[in-house]
């Protein structure tokens, strides 16, 4: 193969739609394949199903010039790039099945030449499963020929369409040629380092990326219990102690969400349970952090005055309306459950209606920020979107306050302490 002319983008969610929009502004052929009805009339229509800034913009011109498309169907392509999900089981192992569904779904089109990339994080091996699952399908074609790559995806919610181009990438290959093509179609669009190596090296790069952060946020979710029971500000704390020159401690939250950094680190635990203590342990420390909140605010509601409580942000992170492992939504839901007579009121400005989760719910509606603070005697902070910036001490008067990210001056047993807002960098 000399060039790489159309590629087929499988999977067109948070990951996958960025990247094929950003192939087609970059010259190639892109067609986007999803399970999602609605994601696919979408993208056809030029929009985007889910908030990410600035790729409406790529998305529309893409369409517009007849470089991206959509359909449920997989068609055939030079290179196809595999961006679908990879849950674990209750077990923390990986599920394999939609790496799998998505292999079947490109095996008839293979004519044995083609380059085959899994963007998916995935566990250790799971490149070389892939290869061997495409080869089981068929057993026709000579499979040495067919080039299998892993290029994990390095990119921050909110700013994707600037670090697909900003960041350095990894290219694994299965074979030297695979990663050297691979490398080539990255080329296309990304103007950082691109990095060659293996596929099973790629695979737990993009795994220890996330568990060093992940490692790090529990030392820092870790000091806000340790600072609440000595009566301590974990905000002022950590930003003296960053002042030295070699400590930078990242922001302590309600915990840790989406699909990488909450779900990475069980994929190593996985593979080496023995060894993994404390990437394991940081897992189990994050994990906590929701059932700390939702114990702080059940003490908070019982002094309140007045019962209704407020629920700011479900996202995971902030300017975002992703929901994937959401710490926010799990403190949430479970208030919700737990405390059937007392009406929550709930703001998330990056959504119309609230999950479908909270369908049977009687006791939650969904408000606009100022509403929703203005009705409560609890108020609990759990996402730092910008939204939330602007509330001022006079709205929170007489409230029981509880801020997880550190965004606001905030309320202490009832009242406002001198807060410097920083920057909540926990993804």
């Amino acid at each position: 193969m000399t060039g790489i002319k159309e590629v087929s983008v499988i999977g067109l969610g948070y990951i996958g739609l960025p990247t094929a929009a950003i192939l087609a502004a970059n010259g190639i052929r892109v067609h986007g394949v999803d399970v999602n009805e609605r994601n696919v009339v979408a993208v056809n229509n030029g929009e985007v199903p889910f908030v990410e800034p600035e790729l409406g913009d790529f998305v529309a011109r893409g369409v517009q010039a007849g470089m991206l498309s959509a359909s449920l169907e997989n068609k055939a392509a030079d290179a196809y790039i595999l961006a679908v999900p990879t849950p674990f089981n209750d077990d923390y192992s990986a599920d394999l099945s939609y790496i799998e569904a998505a292999a079947d779904g490109i095996a008839p089109l293979l004519t044995g030449d083609e380059l085959v990339i899994l963007e998916s994080t995935s566990p250790p091996g799971t490149t070389e499963h892939l290869a061997r699952h495409l080869a089981a399908s068929r057993p026709d074609l000579d499979m040495d020929q067919l080039l299998v790559a892993h290029c994990p995806e390095r990119v921050l919610p909110g700013y994707v369409m600037k670090e697909l181009v900003t960041n350095d990438r990894i290219v694994g290959g299965m074979t030297p040629k695979a990663a050297e093509l691979a490398k080539k179609l990255y080329e296309t669009f990304c103007k950082a380092e691109i990095l060659a190596t293996d596929a099973i090296t790629a695979e737990m790069s993009k795994l220890v990326e996330n568990s060093y952060r992940d490692v790090n946020i529990a030392f820092a979710n870790e000091l806000s219990t340790i600072s609440d029971k000595l009566g301590i500000n974990v905000w002022e704390l950590i930003e003296l102690a960053n002042h030295h020159p070699r400590v930078n401690i990242l922001q302590p939250g309600p915990g840790v969400g989406g699909h990488c950094i909450a779900v990475d680190p069980w994929f190593i635990v996985a593979a080496a349970p023995d060894e993994a203590q404390l990437i394991r342990q940081a897992r189990v420390t994050n994990d906590a952090k929701p059932h700390w909140v939702i114990t702080k605010t059940e003490l908070l509601m019982s002094k309140a005055d007045n019962p209704v409580v407020a629920l700011l942000g479900l996202a995971f992170k902030k300017n975002i309306d992703d929901l994937r492992e959401s710490p926010a939504l799990q403190i949430a839901l479970a208030l919700a459950k737990k405390n059937p007579s007392t009406r929550f009121v709930i703001s998330e400005p990056n959504v119309e209606v609230l999950p479908a989760t909270f369908a049977a719910m009687e006791n939650v509606e969904l408000a606009d920020p100022a509403d929703a603070i203005e009705q409560a005697g609890t108020v609990v902070l759990l996402v730092d979107h910008d939204e939330y910036a602007d509330v001022q001490p006079g709205q929170l008067e007489g409230k029981q306050v509880i801020d997880t990210r550190g965004q606001w001056r905030f309320c202490d047993q009832g009242t406002i302490e001198e807060h410097e807002v920083m920057e909540n960098i926990h993804a």
